[in-house]
């Protein structure tokens, strides 16, 4: 879907201008998105979602790093903008570049404890800014341990650059992967819950062009009439 919606863009205009999450639940659909054919990747700008304080700028958890290899020196963007914590610790810079033109694209996911990108609940869904710094609660840290991204929780960082919730639901189209067992309570509340900031992901009810893509194990706690 994010393929047939790309080439849709492309064929339309000059070119295309996407967010992406890194995390291995994002892991099978990009390594499927790579190997579509038909996208004229020269013509697409790419961005990521957060990024990490505090990690060395050669540290494997680094998310630009993790999408530089299974993404970004896979396919011949046209332009790829990295979070650069050392030289644009707060995100200005960042955030002028997001602005210069409409986001076409987002492709995420969700937190165990519903998070979108690193807004932890209670979340701002009225953030007035497009980047910031935030603390990691302690769920979100622990389930960088979870999916073996760090050995302790001790080890993984306390803070994070992130895109606001508002900066995320301005763009024309969202695609949210999530799969796994260990999201499915998270994916009930999304779902099933109501709006609300103690499940950030739950505001994309709000958007007009959400998809929301499950395997069975993410999607056990639904009710079954859903």
């Amino acid at each position: 879907d994010i393929a047939v919606h790309l080439r849709y863009l492309l064929a339309r205009q000059g070119g295309v201008r996407m967010i992406f999450a890194a995390a291995p639940s994002q892991a099978e659909m990009l390594e499927g998105l790579v190997g579509a054919a038909g996208i004229d990747w020269s013509r697409v700008t790419a961005f990521h979602m957060d990024e990490y304080l505090g990690l060395r700028e050669d540290a494997p958890q680094r998310f630009g790093l993790w999408l530089k290899e299974r993404l970004f020196d896979r396919a011949p963007f046209g332009a790829v903008h990295r979070m650069d914590p050392e030289g644009d610790p707060v995100g200005v810079g960042y955030a002028a570049r997001l602005r210069e033109g409409p986001i076409d694209l987002v492709c995420c996911g969700i937190g165990t404890n519903g998070h979108l990108a690193f807004n932890d609940p209670p979340a701002d869904f009225d953030d007035v800014e497009d980047v910031k710094v935030v603390r990691l609660d302690a769920m979100c840290r622990q389930q960088q341990v979870d999916d073996g991204c760090f050995a302790t929780i001790d080890a993984v960082p306390t803070h994070a650059l992130t895109l606001t919730i508002p900066r995320l639901m301005r763009a024309g189209r969202i695609f949210c992967c999530v799969p796994g067992r260990l999201k499915r309570e998270a994916v009930r509340r999304t779902l099933e819950g109501p709006i609300d900031v103690e499940c950030p992901a739950s505001v994309l009810r709000r958007h007009g062009a959400c998809g929301i893509y499950l395997d069975r194990d993410s999607a056990a706690a639904l009710r079954s009439d859903g």
